[in-house]
C-alpha cells in the first residue's frame, strides 16, 4: 500500500519469478532435496523466517510519521520491491514442499518427460494467480488512495503489518515439516 499499484505489482512479480524459481526446482529434483534433508529445509526455513521477523521490525520504522499509506518521502525503486518478493517467496520451504507433493500427481506415465509436464503444470498454477492475484493489487491500490490522508490509520497498518510479518516468521521458526 505505501508503494501504490506499481510496487504491488513489483511484488507480484517478485512473488511469481519466486514461484517460476520453485517449479524450476521441483522439475530438477531439487526441491525433493529440500523435502529429504531436514538440515536443507531446516536452513531455508530460518533464513525465512529471519527475513519475514527483520521485514516486520522494518514496516514500522520504514515510514516514520508517514504511516504506511502516508508515506510522502522516497519511493523504494520497483527493482527492490521486485527481490523483496523473489526471497519472500524462494525464502518460504513450504512452498518448495507445495509444489513438490502437488505437480507430481499430474504427472501422466510415458508421456515424457516428466520434468517438461512438471513445468507445465507449475506455469498453469501460476497462471491462475494471474487472474486472482492483480484485482488484489488494484483494490489494494485503491484502497490507500482512499485512506492516504489519515496517518493515524497508516501507523495502525504499518504496526499491524510489522506484527503480522513478526508472527509469520516465529511460526514459520516454530513449524515442523
Amino acid at each position: 500500500m505505501r508503494g501504490g499499484k506499481r510496487a504491488g505489482f513489483s511484488a507480484l512479480f517478485g512473488v511469481w519469478s519466486g514461484a517460476c524459481l520453485h517449479v524450476l526446482n521441483a522439475a530438477l529434483g531439487l526441491s525433493a532435496v529440500l523435502a529429504a534433508s531436514a538440515l536443507a529445509f531446516s536452513a531455508v526455513k530460518w533464513l525465512g523466517a529471519v527475513y519475514l521477523v527483520w521485514l516486520g521490525i522494518q514496516a514500522p520504522r520504514a515510514s516514520g510519521d508517514n504511516g504506511l499509506i502516508n508515506a510522502t518521502g522516497e519511493e523504494v525503486p520497483a527493482a527492490r520491491i521486485y527481490r523483496q518478493g523473489i526471497l519472500v517467496s524462494l525464502l518460504n520451504p513450504k512452498v518448495a514442499i507445495f509444489f513438490l507433493a502437488f505437480l507430481p500427481q499430474f504427472v501422466v506415465e510415458g508421456a515424457e518427460p516428466a520434468w517438461a509436464q512438471l513445468m507445465l503444470h507449475g506455469g498453469l498454477i501460476i497462471a491462475v494467480a494471474a487472474f486472482i492475484e492483480p484485482p488484489l493489487v488494484l483494490l489494494g491500490g485503491r484502497l490507500a488512495d482512499a485512506l492516504r490522508r489519515n496517518a493515524k490509520i497508516g501507523r495502525w497498518l504499518d504496526r499491524s503489518l510489522g506484527a503480522l510479518f513478526v508472527a509469520l516468521g516465529v511460526r514459520l521458526a516454530l513449524s515442523s515439516r
